[in-house]
């Protein structure tokens, strides 16, 4: 796969990776805000009014025979967060015509129709149209209400909330029920207005193609995407607790939820980076991992036992799923094997296998455009220009004295538990 080229339209930087390994050419557009409890749900909302209807195609099935006419092409949109950054992320995958009969390049018109998403939508002088609105909303609050279904993913989210409760990471990306609920037309207009002025814009191309057919698209376009200072999210350093806050929070469940919140100093921009991704892995990240091992494998105390680098934000988390009775004794069994590694129980297999994993990792997400352009944005976002050479020669630099080191430097913040209801006598 070639090197990444920047190419720039006016405030909309384009970021260009050509390849002929995909018969597929992938288009991402990354929309970056800061994260804030009074636009999240706005934001939300608008991604998926927009995704809805352009001025060109009012619905749905307007723009789902347009991609189908176009071989079949997919778009979508997502709003997910990064650190405390709140991103908005429109994707198209569109075939490459050298492999079609008898057609003209399909990547101009799939650029075109992605960029209309945003420079023109479906909008009239009184606004987005209301159908539109109700429907989303109806179909996000539902999102936003299913979450409590899925208690693993319920309890991370309520452990970040307790965790990072005068930070915005605590904030979900979809804001609240009531903050979707409240949303009007105005609203929305002014999270429209507001993007288009102060966001920062990163479209990724990937796949067969040339730059001269981008360039067409995307210059003419420029115009819509204003240049200038871009709003900043305020990193909040991630300080080591005054005490370990401890939150147990009860519901009809059998299975209890363990989750244990780290703060580490390093995030994806520094030097640290790599180190953590090694330590993590040897941590809980895989199953040759301590916390698999030893927490569920030899002590049989977890139905499941991982844990999870939050590289933007500077936090590690482990959980596990255990029996409610068991719950002291997992914690500190879970905490031990941070222990272990801060005393220099690194075995030189631990140390390979991890690195040999996290290599493995790498090289899969290459081989998948969304992959690669997620690497390319994590690039972008850190300030950084760290190749997939580099990356991997980074990994076989972290030896057991470095490990170690990172180790020593992860303290725990929260421990929340998610268990059953008490019985009554």
């Amino acid at each position: 796969m070639a090197e990444t080229e920047q190419l720039d339209a006016g405030g909309l930087r384009v970021h260009w990776q050509p390849s002929n390994k995909f018969k597929t050419t992938t288009i991402v557009l990354h929309i970056k805000a800061p994260l804030e409890a009074e636009t999240a749900a706005a934001r939300t909302l608008l991604a998926h009014v927009l995704q809805a209807g352009t001025a060109d195609y009012p619905s749905r099935r307007k723009i789902r025979h347009f991609l189908d006419d176009l071989y079949g092409a997919s778009f979508y949109a997502d709003v997910g967060k990064k650190g405390e950054n709140h991103v908005l992320t429109f994707v198209m995958e569109v075939a490459s015509e050298q492999y079609l009969q008898n057609e003209s390049p399909l990547l101009p018109k799939a650029l075109t129709f992605l960029l209309s998403v945003l420079q023109s939508p479906n909008m009239t002088e009184s606004g987005f149209s209301e159908t539109i609105i109700k429907e989303e909303k109806q179909a996000l609050t539902q999102r936003i209400r299913n979450i409590a279904d899925d208690k693993t993913r319920y309890a991370n989210i309520r452990m970040l909330e307790e965790m990072c409760a005068d930070e915005p990471f605590g904030l979900h990306p979809f804001g609240s029920v009531a903050d979707m609920e409240a949303l009007g037309n105005d609203e929305l207009q002014q999270a429209y207005e507001q993007m288009m002025a102060s966001d920062q814009f990163d479209l990724f191309v990937t796949g067969p193609g040339s730059k001269e057919e981008i360039l067409n698209v995307v210059e003419p376009a420029g115009e819509y995407f204003k240049t200038g200072e871009r709003k900043q999210a305020k990193a909040t350093p991630s300080q080591p607790p005054a005490e370990i806050n401890e939150v147990v929070e009860r519901q009809a469940i059998q299975q209890a939820k363990l989750h244990l919140g780290f703060r580490i100093p390093y995030t994806v921009d520094a030097d640290e980076y790599t180190a953590v991704l090694v330590t993590n892995g040897i941590f809980g990240a895989y199953p040759h991992s301590k916390l698999f091992v030893n927490v569920r494998e030899k002590e049989s105390l977890a139905y499941y036992a991982a844990s999870r680098y939050e590289p933007y934000k500077g936090i590690l988390f482990a959980m596990a799923g255990i029996a409610p009775e068991q719950y002291e004794k997992a914690s500190e069994i879970m905490q031990a094997q941070l222990e272990a590694i801060r005393n220099g129980e690194v075995t030189e297999e631990e140390l390979t296998t991890t690195r040999q994993m996290l290599k493995n990792q790498i090289l899969e997400q290459m081989d998948s455009a969304r992959g690669a352009i997620e690497m390319n944005y994590q690039n972008v976002l850190s300030n950084n220009t760290r190749t997939v050479d580099e990356r991997l020669h980074e990994i076989e630099d972290v030896d057991k004295e470095t490990v170690i080191a990172t180790a020593q430097k992860i303290q725990l913040d929260t421990i929340y538990l998610l268990t059953g209801e008490e019985e009554t006598a």
